[in-house]
């Protein structure tokens, strides 16, 4: 088990939802607090909140791909590799979803109405991996607060 799993279980024990526990652990990677963000990520919680949603795991890391490159301000504009790396994100996941769990909503990943910590703990560690992965294959820094 690395860091990211250890810091994975400790923030769903403190009651994160994996789309949350996504975006913590970039904020934590930058030394940066971000309460409201952390709450905005509460509305991609057990996919939308449906179990027919997509896995929150899977949209919180398209939001972590989107927090370092997308648009933040008006006098700034989103990186021109977002779309792409949204992109290459969405297929990885379709792939390695559907492979191991027959689909990418929540219900075709847990069964039942609650999210499955031994599964879903997994799923995102895999989401943010993949997503850290592509944010520096596509030179940005995740540790730098300013990044763009």
């Amino acid at each position: 088990m690395n860091d990211p799993d250890l810091d994975i279980l400790t923030l769903a024990r403190q009651g994160f939802c994996c789309s949350q526990i996504i975006l913590h652990l970039a904020l934590d990677l930058q030394g940066v607090e971000n309460p409201g963000l952390l709450r905005a990520m509460s509305g991609l919680c057990n996919g939308f909140f449906s179990p027919k949603g997509t896995c929150g795991a899977f949209t919180g890391a398209t939001c972590l791909l989107a927090y370092y490159g997308g648009k933040g301000s008006g006098r700034e504009e989103a990186s021109d590799k977002l779309p792409l790396m949204q992109s290459e994100l969405a297929a990885w996941f379709e792939e390695w979803a559907t492979a191991r769990h027959g689909g990418i909503a929540c219900s075709d990943i847990v069964s039942g109405d609650e999210p499955d910590p031994h599964i879903c703990g997994g799923l995102v560690s895999a989401c943010y991996g993949q997503a850290m992965a592509i944010l520096v294959a596509n030179g940005f820094d995740p540790a730098d607060p300013l990044c763009r």
